[in-house]
């Protein structure tokens, strides 16, 4: 239990592009206080020392992040040592609602995108660019081959898809096999103790196309940290922070949730760690290896974080979060992995190997 679970210099491979990367990813979407929130500069470059002076390699951000302010921090930060540095930014929400191709999958918006990125980052590559959300209205087959484009011309490196549905990146890796085009690398996905939907299908599909999966939100937005309680549920008693009352809009924060963080506290005072480091450990050591995005406002919310990788939870320990937080399987998932169809399948013999979180 006290022995560490990694650290951030004990580097994993980004999919099949033999890239390395740290276990936990450094989120900089609070880098910039243009949305009312987030680290000023000089806070900021303090979280971003803290991450790379323990090894930490891998960098998120996006062209929308507090309105490019995000990126622009970055590219002064790096500028003396850029190819220390795994830099991921990403492209597809629109960065001025007056332009309709400012947004979305297609070339002219991903070429707009690109050029301003590498501009406000000070590089003449990036490291993983990614389609940040799918639109439903670009043939995943034109995004891949403009994506490839841009590996050809050197201005990126890898290929991430985020928030993209499974069967699309199956598609976008299958179509890329074929043509001989850069792969998919990296998913990023919602995944969380409360919110384990992935599991079912996209997950699965990361292993079986050797696609990493990186994880945003990975607390929850919050809830899994321990501040809320069901005191914040009822319409009388304001949570105080916008935050709160944005998760309890967005259906997120109830009561299942605060049961959910609850057994990460009670684990929690068990290892003498906080809720947030139980709950990112647990993600840690989930199949398929997936890559925490942690962000922080201050340089204590980051040392928290961190902290997570300096403890080994019990599977004891990751079998009561997982029934805590265990929801139901979609169709066909929860018909074809019951006991019954797999007696129906297997017979009486015991059957070892393949992928599967269920």
């Amino acid at each position: 239990m006290n022995q560490p679970i990694t650290q951030l210099n004990h580097y994993r491979l980004l999919g099949n592009s033999g890239m390395r990367v740290s276990p936990l990813s450094l989120g900089t979407m609070t880098f910039g206080t243009d949305w009312g929130f987030g680290a000023d500069q000089a806070e900021s470059e303090k979280i971003f020392d803290i991450y790379a002076d323990r090894g930490g390699n891998f960098i998120d951000t996006a062209n929308i992040y507090t309105n490019g302010s995000s990126e622009s921090f970055l590219g002064q930060m790096l500028a003396k040592r850029r190819d220390r540095f795994v830099i991921s930014t990403k492209y597809s929400l629109n960065t001025d609602p007056t332009n309709p191709n400012a947004g979305g999958n297609q070339r002219k918006s991903l070429v707009r995108a690109i050029e301003a990125s590498l501009k406000r980052l000070g590089t003449d590559y990036i490291d993983l660019y990614w389609l940040h959300a799918w639109d439903y209205r670009t043939a995943i087959e034109d995004v891949m081959r403009a994506l490839d484009d841009m590996v050809r011309q050197g201005k990126i490196l890898h290929i991430g898809l985020s928030d993209t549905p499974a069967w699309v990146v199956s598609e976008a890796q299958t179509i890329a096999k074929l043509r001989g085009w850069t792969p998919v690398s990296a998913i990023q996905i919602e995944y969380s103790l409360v919110e384990r939907t992935s599991e079912a299908d996209l997950l699965p599909m990361a292993w079986q196309h050797g696609i990493t999966p990186t994880a945003w939100s990975p607390l929850g937005g919050g809830i899994l940290s321990g501040k809320y309680s069901q005191a914040d549920l009822t319409e009388d008693a304001p949570s105080g922070e916008n935050r709160g009352d944005m998760l309890k809009a967005m259906g997120k924060l109830n009561a299942r949730t605060l049961a959910i963080a609850d057994v990460a506290k009670q684990i929690a005072s068990e290892v003498d760690r906080t809720a947030s480091q139980v709950s990112l450990n647990w993600l840690l050591q989930q199949p398929g290896k997936p890559i925490p995005i942690v962000g922080a406002r201050t340089v204590a919310h980051l040392e928290d974080n961190l902290g997570a990788l300096d403890f080994t939870l019990t599977t004891e320990q990751i079998d009561r979060l997982n029934q805590a937080s265990n929801f139901a399987l979609p169709f066909p998932h929860g018909f074809i992995t019951s006991g019954m169809y797999k007696n129906v399948i297997d017979g009486q013999n015991t059957i070892e190997g393949g992928f599967t979180v269920y």
